[in-house]
């Protein structure tokens, strides 16, 4: 049942996308933000940080796995949460207006674009830098927004992807090395990082073998250890690898430049790559869910 689930799940996020209108995560964007401005203050910031993650996840993971027991309808309520945490169609929602305005030429739309799917300063790039950028962000991306909530829901039930993908939200609300997070956001880092690292490893094996498998591998097992996330970088350097072209090096974030491993090998990215970025995600996605039906098909056997 859980591999159905899984494949309805994407069917109605590639039919409907997310919610335009009270997408549960915007109320707990908001309830996270309460939480935040009236923990985050005095000196254990970490300790703080963590109560705040706990009082933020783990009552919805409970009122989760709660509904998701419900005689009769406790697979519906996990067909709906999981179509709530992943964002495929969303990825390249955001990510084809960049390398549709690249492909006509339109610096300004792209950077405007990008800007919306990347933290890093975006006013000055070029073409080249802006394509870099959208391609990260969608490999990154994939195995957040996609990969890593299949990943827990075949594991856990409901109560895994909505653990998930609080967490994960947490971490992009909290997580930054910044002045105001560096120990407030400590414990929504870590923790997100220990969701992540089985599901990153996954999908850095599912990126090379949709792609240039051998190259893939190689810069995963070169390339991954200099970046500075440990999930990220197998996944980016697998990705890069598999699209074979190079990603990575200096970024500036909050006006502060960042010189950043090279990733993959070949040439700069362009338009091109960006979308062909994205179908090495679907590429994966539908690996996944073949693999869920297999394995659904024997046990039913």
């Amino acid at each position: 049942m859980t591999a159905l689930i899984m494949l309805l799940a994407v069917l109605l996020d590639q039919l409907l996308g997310e919610p335009r209108r009270w997408h549960p995560l915007v109320g707990f964007g908001a309830l996270a933000s309460g939480l935040e401005s009236r923990f985050n203050r005095g000196a254990a910031k970490r300790r703080a940080g963590l109560y705040a993650w706990m009082l933020a996840v783990l009552p919805l993971t409970c009122l989760a796995w709660l509904l998701s027991a419900l005689p009769g309808i406790g697979w519906l309520v996990e067909l709906i949460l999981l179509y709530l945490a992943i964002g495929h169609r969303s990825l390249a929602e955001h990510a084809m207006p960049v390398a549709r305005a690249l492909a006509a030429g339109d610096l300004p739309a792209a950077r405007d674009s990008v800007g919306r799917i990347v933290s890093r300063n975006t006013a000055d790039l070029d073409e080249t830098a802006i394509a870099a950028a959208a391609t990260e962000s969608v490999l990154e991306n994939g195995s957040d927004a996609v990969f890593a909530a299949l990943f827990w829901f075949a594991l856990l039930g409901a109560p895994g992807v909505v653990l998930y993908r609080l967490a994960n939200t947490l971490d992009a609300m909290w997580g930054y090395r910044t002045a105001r997070f560096q120990q407030f956001g400590w414990a929504a880092a870590r923790i997100d990082d220990v969701l992540n690292y089985m599901p990153a490893r996954l999908v850095a094996l599912t990126y090379a073998l949709c792609g240039k498998s051998r190259l893939a591998l190689r810069c995963w097992r070169e390339q991954a250890p200099g970046w500075d996330s440990p999930n990220a970088g197998p996944v980016m350097a697998a990705g890069a690898g598999a699209l074979g072209v190079q990603l990575g090096g200096p970024a500036m974030y909050h006006g502060v430049m960042h010189e950043r491993q090279i990733l993959g090998a070949g040439p700069a990215p362009g338009a091109a790559d960006v979308f062909r970025a994205l179908r090495l995600v679907r590429c994966g996605v539908v690996s996944w869910l073949l693999v869920a039906l297999a394995l659904w098909g024997l046990n039913l056997a």
